[in-house]
């Protein structure tokens, strides 16, 4: 499997270094000195890393056969892709490769369908997974373990518990109505109901009463989100 690891910038000074935008999370393993990496275009590849530094932040690479400014400035933009085992893992238990999160199935734990994994997104606090749900809209899920309790690369599924509103908002929104209605009938409607509305604050007041308080109605919410 061929799978993209960099991105080729500008030159870096005069004696042929590039910076380069790294799409890895093993940098020290796909662009150490030696790798040798196809590119894209097809044209100015194959490349083999002779150097690897980090300055000011930022990787640099050089390649062998490339001396000068004028030759690194030539490969600008030039995609660097790298032979990958579909079946390698990375070392830690708890990490994947994007292109094994990609397509899995995102269940609840109660195995109620979310969507597919389309894209997992690296931004700078966190990942994210990238889920189209089957009516083609999409809901990005943080990749954190207390969120995604489990991934199961055999079965293609990652399990999710997600917090009130991340899945669907609806859930918080008629949560937020029931409290409103809730406070409606608790003796401040009109003078009309004043009555009916001081029965049932009696009633709910007592323990008796038919009423349903705000935790019902988030559990409520939650069942229909999972």
């Amino acid at each position: 499997m061929q799978l993209v690891v960099a991105r080729i910038g500008r030159a870096h000074g005069i004696k042929g270094e590039v910076t380069v935008e790294v799409r890895t999370d093993e940098p020290e393993v796909r662009l150490a000195p030696g790798a040798v990496l196809a590119a894209d275009p097809a044209s100015a590849g194959p490349l083999t890393i002779e150097t690897g530094r980090v300055h000011s932040g930022r990787l640099l690479l050089r390649f062998a056969g490339v001396r000068d400014r004028n030759a690194a400035e030539a490969l600008r933009n030039t995609l660097l892709i790298a032979d990958v085992d579909p079946d390698e893992r990375p070392e830690e238990p708890d990490e994947y490769y994007d292109h094994q999160l990609v397509d899995l199935d995102v269940v609840l734990a109660d195995g109620t369908e979310v969507g597919r994994i389309t894209e997992v997104s690296h931004l700078p606090y966190q990942d994210l997974f990238v889920v189209e749900r089957a009516d083609g809209t999409e809901v990005l899920i943080p990749f954190v373990e207390e969120i995604v309790t489990e991934v199961d690369l055999d079965a293609q599924r990652a399990v999710v518990v997600p917090p009130p509103g991340l899945i669907d908002d609806r859930a918080v929104i008629a949560t937020a109505r029931e409290e409103e209605a809730g406070k409606a009938g608790t003796g401040h409607g009109t003078a009309a109901d004043g009555a009916a509305g001081g029965t049932a604050a009696d009633e709910g007041a007592r323990g008796d009463g038919p009423g349903r308080d705000a935790g019902d109605v988030r559990a409520a919410g939650d069942g229909d989100d999972r």
